[in-house]
């Protein structure tokens, strides 16, 4: 059974950079740095699918293209069990952690991101693998300064700063590494080696 690879963000060319969009991106990354750049458009399962092997395995990318709160349902078209959902992996920006940080997860709540919520909605469980892109601020002590709630809407889609592009790149990379490891070695492996 392929293992699944899903990038959470917005459609359309407006919100290509956004913080919102920081999980399609490593998605992104991640296909370029192992040669699966055949993405293509599917209609009926609102998606940009791809798809390739890390080593021996399978694996098929997945950008929905519906708008981040409904992404759950280009996921249903790919997850048709809990059992299946065992080689899921969300990758999304994540307000509670830093930019430049990344962090492996499984079992966890949305956390308030309405793109997981649709996730989990649609695939009836949230045992599956996220990994979490930082996209807040930090200061110079590296204490996070998470945007307050009413500011969380522009926050997340607005585009990265030049400076901040630069600040994910070894993240992407480290992402990319991590959806390496959890794809062939699995989770627990992945979450020692790289949280």
């Amino acid at each position: 059974m392929a293992w699944v690879i899903v990038g959470l963000g917005n459609p359309g060319v407006e919100y290509t950079n956004t913080r919102h969009n920081a999980g399609r991106m490593a998605v992104h990354f991640f296909a370029e740095s192992n040669g699966m750049n055949s993405f293509r458009e599917d209609k009926l399962k609102k998606a940009t699918i791809g798809s390739g092997m890390v080593g021996k395995t399978a694996v098929a990318l997945v950008l929905p293209d519906t708008f981040m709160n409904k992404s759950g349902f280009s996921v249903a078209k790919f997850i048709k069990s809990q059992k299946a959902a065992e080689r899921l992996v969300v990758v999304y920006d994540d307000l509670d952690l830093p930019i430049g940080t990344m962090k492996i997860s499984y079992d966890r709540s949305s956390g308030g991101h309405k793109g997981l919520e649709s996730v989990i909605r649609a695939v009836r469980t949230q045992k599956f693998t996220r990994v979490r892109i930082g996209v807040s601020p930090a200061t110079a002590s590296g204490k996070l300064r998470k945007p307050d709630a009413k500011e969380v809407n522009d926050f997340i889609l607005h585009k990265f700063s030049p400076g901040q592009m630069d600040e994910l790149k070894p993240i992407f990379k480290k992402a990319a590494e991590a959806l390496k490891v959890i794809v062939s070695d699995g989770r627990q492996i992945a979450m020692n080696q790289f949280n």
